[in-house]
């Protein structure tokens, strides 16, 4: 009888009668932890879950404070004289629409084009061999090494040289070009984990290659192609520096990060507009993070392994 076997006989014959009744009292068994080691993990992550949301409750907070008190250190989620004006304020008579507006035209052809060149891009990378295959992954990954700060400049001379200054275009071509890089090496490593047999036999039954990439090959990569979209998106939503350089002073292109300075003055700064608006921006990263949290997890473990 292995040790196991013996242990399990052990905890079901440990028996106490109590009052006429009789309890099966376990010794935790192997692999199971035990309910202070439990206890201790659920406080711990409670306390983490507390850290995380403070932060968001008093921007919230400040946001529905009164005009004539917004940097009070009362520390109740709901002020006195609580009031929903900044939200109103922020909403209709100042240009935070048309800043989320041009943020989303931006952050949507950031993530739009930055997906069509990874798709592409790591498809030939992942499904065909070819001379400098190797060099130009590890060039793409060498990228990535630069800090965007250093970009700045030479993102700026492309821009003045193409015409693409003051426009939505340069944007998005600033923001893709960045992204592109890890994004090719994410649907790299998951086209790896699909069989190529899948294509092959889509080619026999009369697909083109290129219809194989896009009914075999795109619909199983949803997950990877998720993650990518997500990724790009996030790289251009609050971006401020880039978007600063080339869209400049024009108010009629201002994006949100842009727009938000608007609330601070040189001797002022509006705290309870600029809280409700951090609340009102931050609403479609998390409607877009719930959409796409089933994928977050297979997207980026998957395509870590091989086979």
């Amino acid at each position: 009888m292995t040790d196991f076997q013996t242990r399990e006989m052990l905890d079901v014959r440990a028996e106490r009668k109590e009052s006429g009744l009789t309890w099966v009292v376990r010794s935790p068994r192997r692999g199971q932890d035990s309910p202070l080691k439990r206890l201790l993990v659920h406080v711990a992550l409670v306390i983490a879950a507390a850290i995380a949301v403070f932060p968001v409750v008093r921007v919230f907070s400040t946001a529905l404070r009164p005009g004539d008190n917004p940097l009070s250190t009362s520390l109740n989620i709901i002020p006195e004289g609580a009031s929903l004006d900044a939200f109103h304020r922020v909403l209709f008579e100042s240009g935070l629409p048309n800043w989320l507006f041009n943020s989303l035209v931006v952050t949507l052809g950031t993530a739009a084009v930055g997906l069509i060149l990874a798709a592409t891009s790591a498809y030939a990378f992942s499904r065909f061999k070819f001379r400098g295959r190797s060099v130009g992954l590890t060039f793409l990954f060498a990228t990535q090494l630069i800090p965007g700060i250093m970009l700045l400049v030479p993102i700026y001379l492309l821009a003045v040289q193409l015409g693409m200054v003051g426009t939505y275009q340069g944007l998005v071509v600033a923001y893709a070009v960045t992204a592109v890089p890890f994004s090719i090496w994410i649907l790299k490593g998951y086209y790896d984990t699909i069989p190529v047999d899948l294509e092959e036999a889509a080619l026999i039954d009369g697909c083109t290659e290129f219809d194989a990439f896009r009914r075999v090959l795109l619909p199983l990569s949803v997950p990877a192609l998720a993650i990518v979209f997500l990724f790009n998106f996030l790289a251009a939503w609050g971006e401020y520096f880039t978007a600063s350089l080339i869209i400049g002073s024009s108010e009629a292109l201002l994006t949100w990060p842009l727009g938000l300075q608007r609330f601070q003055a040189t001797f002022q700064t509006q705290w309870s507009d600029l809280s409700a608006s951090a609340i009102i921006v931050s609403i479609p990263i998390v409607i877009l993070f719930v959409y796409v949290s089933k994928y977050l997890v297979s997207g980026l473990t998957l395509g870590g392994v091989k086979g």
